[in-house]
C-alpha cells in the first residue's frame, strides 16, 4: 500500500544528528536516552505539519511495513542558526531565578531551551536557538499501518493540537462535541480538521434537565 497525502499512519522513527540520536518512539532506546516518558509509534496525518517539513514530505509514495532513511538539510529540519537568537544578558537576571550560570548549561526561559556560552563579568552570553538549527539531520523509519478508524484519527488530532482529548460522538459524518470548553479551540481548528478528515466538527450546548427548566420560568 502506497502513502498519499492526509492518510493517517501509525509511524515509528528514530531521528540522529552527527550520528547521536536525539529523538525516538522505541522505549529500548528512549531508556538509553534517559527518557522515562511512556515511548511509542505515533500516529500523524501525512502532508499535515505534524512533523518536521522535510520529514513530512518524505512519507508520500512510502509503502508500509518497509525500513527507510533519510537525510534533511538544516533549511529542511530545524533551520539555520539564528545570530539574532545569541543574546547577551545581565547576571542579575539569573540571580533573580537563583541560577548558577556556567559555560555549557542549558535552561529554559521564555519558553526557549537555551544555552549558556560564556559568563564573563556582570554578562551572561545565551543562545537561544534550538540545539539543532544549523545542524543535518538523519530519520530511520517505517510506516507500521495506516489508520481507518475515525475515533483513532480524531483521538489522534486531539493529542496533537489540543494536547487533551474530550468525548465526542460521531453521527452523519459530523463529529458532535458536548462539552462547551472544547468549543474555542474546535473554532480554530475545524477547517483544518475537516480537510484532513473530511468530516464536520462542531460543539452542540447541553440540554437542561427538566426540573432545571421549570426553576427558570
Amino acid at each position: 500500500m502506497i502513502i498519499n497525502k492526509n492518510d493517517f499512519i501509525e509511524l515509528e522513527f528514530t531521528g540522529f544528528s552527527n550520528g547521536e540520536m536525539f529523538d525516538t518512539t522505541d522505549k529500548k532506546e528512549a531508556k538509553e536516552m534517559g527518557l522515562d516518558a511512556d515511548v511509542k509509534p505515533i500516529i500523524i496525518s501525512v502532508g499535515n505539519g505534524m512533523l518536521l517539513k522535510g520529514f513530512d514530505d518524505s512519507l508520500e509514495g512510502k509503502e508500509l511495513g518497509k525500513r527507510y532513511s533519510i537525510k534533511l538539510s538544516p533549511d529542511k529540519a530545524f533551520g539555520p542558526r539564528n545570530p539574532k537568537l545569541i543574546k547577551t544578558m545581565p547576571m542579575g537576571v539569573f540571580i533573580e531565578k537563583k541560577m548558577n550560570p556556567y559555560p555549557g548549561m542549558t535552561l529554559q526561559m521564555d519558553n526557549y531551551i537555551a544555552k549558556v556560552l560564556s559568563v564573563s563579568g556582570g554578562r551572561v552570553i545565551v543562545d537561544f536557538n534550538n540545539p539543532l538549527a544549523g545542524k543535518e539531520i538523519e530519520y530511520s523509519f517505517m510506516i507500521n499501518k495506516k489508520i481507518d478508524d475515525d475515533k483513532e484519527k480524531i483521538d489522534s488530532l486531539m493529542d496533537f493540537f489540543l494536547k487533551q482529548r474530550f468525548d465526542f460522538e460521531i453521527m452523519d459524518k459530523k463529529v458532535i462535541f458536548k462539552d462547551e470548553k472544547v468549543k474555542p479551540f474546535i473554532e480554530i481548528f475545524k477547517q483544518r480538521f475537516k480537510d484532513m478528515t473530511g468530516i464536520e466538527f462542531e460543539t452542540i450546548k447541553q440540554e437542561k434537565h427538566e426540573d432545571e427548566r421549570k426553576n427558570l420560568t
